[in-house]
């Protein structure tokens, strides 16, 4: 039996990545490594939470201690662990680096130690902004905030790692996920659950940033892909190719739900906001088949019905972060 810790599993996508383990391969058992931090939910495994091949363990991916003791039962990890909201960081970075860099480094540290394969989930944002075209995996890192900074140190930890000690590790950049569980001040779910409460829509600026939407689902089966076929020491760009200004994503969500563009209301703009990401993935479709399953819209119907179905899931989470128009502002003023 394959035996993978997975760090910050109830979080979105790592919740989501360990359902889709559990219901592929009915020889994997699974260590959860949460911390109970904001993000994540005990919630998102509910349903296998009594499941014998999974086991939850709550604690610091920064506690190295912890983290090799885990370790050494262990044939390898993905590691999702990390706090995520750029407007947080803006406002409060160093929970940043302690979870993303130096939790990172506690991960690559014990997994050197008893020779573990490392899947390390970065993000397309340590890449920066792009024009035209798209970044490739060699792409300089210009991480314009202090949430994708972080990202980049790990990836570039993980780098050295692999060069320094010979880490069997592997990095996966993916653009901005979408789907079931995903923390409600996301742009997506905060889209449909205002619409749901009746207020307005704020959009960033006038709406003209520029991201590339892919279903967590697809990016989870690149994951998995990625954990038993990837190559060590390299990156793998994951994109699918659904480039679309914020203010079209919201429009279509709020058309969607039967609402017009009257629902939206621009908001200033956050500083270091990104104008476009986009990857080219050629390299995980060409050397591993690998291929989005899920079209745009037909994804975002399914998530807006999920959010419809699960009010219970998302209404206590609804609290100031979803409902204030610019959380960086709202989270500044505690610091």
């Amino acid at each position: 039996m394959l035996k993978i810790l997975v760090t910050g599993g109830l979080g979105f996508i790592g919740s989501n990545f360990i359902r889709l383990m559990m219901e592929k391969h009915e020889d994997i058992y699974v260590t959860n490594l949460d911390r109970l931090a904001i993000g994540s939910n005990p919630s998102n495994l509910r349903e296998i939470d009594k499941n014998k091949r999974y086991r939850f363990a709550k604690g610091d991916v920064a506690d190295t201690n912890l983290v090799e003791n885990l370790m050494r039962e262990t044939d390898a990890i993905v590691n999702f662990a990390a706090e995520t909201h750029v407007d947080r960081s803006i406002a409060d970075p160093l929970p940043f680096i302690h979870s993303n860099s130096v939790g990172a480094v506690s991960v690559f540290e014990a997994a050197r130690k008893h020779n573990v394969r490392v899947l390390q989930v970065s993000t397309d944002e340590v890449y920066g902004s792009i024009a035209k075209g798209s970044f490739i995996e060699d792409s300089r890192l210009q991480p314009s905030s202090p949430y994708s900074a972080s990202k980049a140190a790990a990836d570039l930890f993980a780098i050295s790692y692999y060069r320094t000690y010979g880490l069997d590790v592997v990095i996966t950049r993916c653009t901005n996920n979408f789907g079931p569980c995903q923390f409600p001040e996301k742009l997506i779910p905060k889209t449909i659950i205002r619409t749901l409460l009746g207020h307005s829509v704020p959009v960033y600026g006038e709406g003209r940033n520029i991201r590339d939407w892919i279903y967590v689902l697809d990016f989870c089966e690149a994951l998995d892909l990625l954990l038993s076929k990837g190559r060590s020491g390299l990156v793998y760009n994951v994109s699918a190719g659904n480039e679309l200004k914020n203010i079209d994503v919201v429009t279509k969500i709020l058309s969607m739900m039967g609402k017009d563009a009257s629902a939206v209301s621009l908001v200033e703009d956050r500083p270091g906001h990104d104008p476009r990401y986009s990857l080219d993935s050629s390299r995980i479709r060409k050397e591993l088949g690998w291929n989005p399953q899920h079209r745009f819209e037909e994804a975002i119907e399914t998530t807006i019905q999920w959010y419809i179905e699960n009010r219970w899931w998302w209404e206590p989470l609804a609290t100031d972060q979803v409902l204030h128009p610019t959380p960086w502002k709202l989270t500044a003023n505690l610091t």
